[in-house]
């Protein structure tokens, strides 16, 4: 019985010295440590968040219509709020012209308009349609028809997003004074940042140019379904 006494006590005072003994404390995270983590963390997030394109001018450049590209499928409101359908306009007309200006009823803009009107008949000749346009509102643009007496519609993109397709978008707000011919829908002119009289004349002359080299081309083509025809569809 002794012996079980002596086991006894020598059991307790080990338990109370464990309850005695402090607890074994963790080592410091050093501040160096840390932040090598947290950087480490950073980095992890970067490398998993989707990169941005490598070019983004480039890429909103790609976006812009180029010389024999298909006219935009984009409808606009006119001065009288009608919708206009460009693709539709280009199937009427073997020409279309555009013209883009800054802002209505200013000083430039009105004597680019008075120059498209004063050539509105000589393009009609030539099977053209003429259309003006600026990011103003369909209320400006009557106001605009109206003080000029203007036969050609005037477009409305107050969003700036067919002048921005055609390339005259002009930081932060702006318009760049500018023209575009299409030829049966494709673009085929495309003159950017202009005055009103280089506007004005420059479209005139191209228009019949196209016209004359159009009919070159058709007369040329007749001339050989003549000898086609004469030699009896045999080639040389």
């Amino acid at each position: 019985m002794p012996e079980l006494r002596r086991s006894t006590r020598a059991s307790t005072v080990e338990a109370t010295k464990r309850l005695e003994e402090p607890p074994v404390k963790k080592a410091k995270t050093s501040a160096a440590e840390k932040k090598s983590a947290t950087k480490t963390e950073t980095e992890s997030e970067v490398n998993e968040l989707p990169k941005p394109a490598e070019n983004e001018s480039h890429k909103q450049k790609s976006a812009e219509l180029e010389v024999g590209d298909e006219i935009p499928d984009l409808t606009l409101l006119d001065e009288n709020e009608n919708e206009v359908s460009l693709k539709e306009v280009a199937q009427k007309s073997k020409f279309l012209v555009i013209f883009a200006y800054p802002k209505a009823s200013t000083p430039g803009c009105t004597k680019q308009a008075a120059g498209f009107q004063r050539n509105y008949s000589d393009l009609q000749a030539l099977d053209t349609a003429v259309y003006g346009l600026s990011a103003d509102s369909p209320k400006s643009q009557m106001s605009f028809v109206t003080k000029q007496g203007l036969k050609y519609p005037l477009l409305s993109d107050p969003s700036r997003k067919l002048i921005s397709v055609l390339g005259a978008k002009k930081s932060p707000s702006g318009v760049k004074r500018s023209h575009w011919i299409f030829v049966d829908g494709k673009l085929t002119i495309k003159k950017i940042q202009i005055s009103p009289d280089v506007s004005v004349d420059s479209a005139l002359k191209d228009v019949q140019r196209l016209e004359q080299e159009s009919g070159d081309a058709n007369g040329a083509k007749e001339e050989e379904g003549k000898d086609s025809k004469q030699n009896g569809g045999k080639k040389d």
